[in-house]
């Protein structure tokens, strides 16, 4: 719990990463003689047991370091310059309000006057600095190009936000009122509530021999288009033969993905579907373990409402499956369902997840990677078969 409140508080963009990296070299350091380490010239990394078996079935787990935001890309006049490296409604733009961290992580209060919705490849917004006249001049004089800026919200008062609280959220298929859920609510659930949750599981499975398959990439610039993901799939720096688990949050829709259900088995995103054989295999396995233990909990989901590294590495020969926590106010878009009908203000907030998700994900994640250590098959024709002899004797012989 420490290191999601911890991590998901960190200022982060796609490209500048470089807060996150830091409290992650950190965590490495303690574990250099047990965990190996490699990096790319993008960034990413690569981190496997020093005791990985030669000839084994590696299992990675994959997860972001970016989240969108900000990045200044030139003090002009009195103003500050920036491009958005993300995905967010142009409705969330108009007079908000932002946060800068200088690169002693100063803090400055910022406004966004005008904006270019439609520059490419990413939005730009010209803000100028607000509160005190000193306040003002010290923005101006600290901030520099390259640093990193979030949204701000009523109420935030500078703080971080990642804190646990209750939530009401809409209740589950037959249940009547509100529900009260346990939430992790702060600025970057996505994805480094993902990221905290990977590196929980490396780090409990340290001592045991039997997951001395399973490691973890972490990648950079996703929020653009998996451009660290790509990256490294076009040089091989992750083993073709690994298979990926990647992790990800996913936009929660109420009625079908809800907060609080369980983690989710994500079986496709907007564009594809993931590779059928792991899916199968692994939703076999989730569902003999929660009918067995009412305690496991997990969803089957597509997830339409994005894309997901899971698709980048598919294109490059990957095999590899995708488990989320589904997300509240996705991208920190408040209300998110009332601005696209168009019958809402657009307001930012913090992103939430359910806090017995992160549990059920990490549930989820030291099974699975227990049963990819071991080729996995899900016979459906076997299934099939079975059917077909206790039915056929439905079938009519035409005359």
């Amino acid at each position: 719990m420490r290191w999601l409140l911890e991590l998901t508080a960190l200022p982060t963009a796609a490209g500048r990463e470089h807060r996150v990296m830091a409290w992650i070299d950190q965590w490495l350091m303690v574990r250099a003689d047990r965990l190996a380490v490699r990096r790319d010239d993008a960034g990413n990394y690569l981190i496997t047991r020093r005791d990985l078996p030669r000839g084994a079935q590696q299992v990675l787990m994959t997860a972001h370091l970016d989240h969108p935001a900000f990045v200044v890309t030139r003090i002009e006049r009195g103003r500050v310059h920036l491009e958005f490296r993300g995905g967010v409604l142009d409705a969330y733009f108009a007079g908000a309000r932002l946060e800068a961290f200088d690169a002693g992580d100063g803090r400055h209060a910022l406004r966004i006057e005008r904006a270019d919705l439609k520059a490419t490849p990413f939005k730009t917004v010209i803000a100028v600095p607000t509160g005190s006249a000193a306040a003002k001049a010290r923005a101006l004089r600290d901030l520099a190009a390259g640093d990193i800026a979030r949204w701000r919200w009523a109420g935030s008062g500078g703080d971080d936000r990642a804190s646990i609280s209750t939530r009401r959220l809409p209740p589950i298929g037959a249940m009547r009122g509100l529900r009260r859920v346990k939430v992790l609510q702060t600025h970057a659930c996505d994805d480094l509530a993902a990221a905290a949750i990977a590196l929980a599981v490396l780090d409990a499975c340290l001592a045991r021999k039997d997951m001395a398959h399973l490691g973890l990439v972490l990648t950079v610039a996703e929020e653009v288009g998996f451009i660290g993901a790509i990256h490294a799939a076009r040089a091989g720096f992750i083993p073709k033969r690994a298979l990926l688990l990647n992790l990800e949050n996913s936009r929660s829709y109420p009625h079908d993905s809800p907060i609080g259900a369980g983690a989710i088995l994500r079986i496709g995103d907007r564009a594809t579907v993931f590779d059928a054989g792991i899916v199968n295999g692994l939703s076999a396995e989730f569902g003999k373990l929660a009918k067995a233990d009412p305690r496991f909990r997990c969803q089957r989901k597509l997830m339409p409402g994005g894309w997901c590294e899971t698709t980048a590495f598919g294109c490059y020969g990957y095999r590899s499956v995708c488990l989320c926590l589904p997300l509240g106010n996705y991208h920190n878009m408040e209300r998110l369902e009332r601005v696209e009908a168009g019958t809402g203000p657009a307001r930012m907030g913090p992103e939430f997840v359910s806090v017995d998700d992160c549990t059920s994900l990490a549930s989820m994640l030291l099974v699975a990677a227990s049963i990819l250590a071991r080729p996995i098959a899900w016979d459906g024709k076997a299934t099939m078969e079975q059917l077909y002899a206790q039915k056929k004797r439905v079938l009519t012989p035409l005359v």
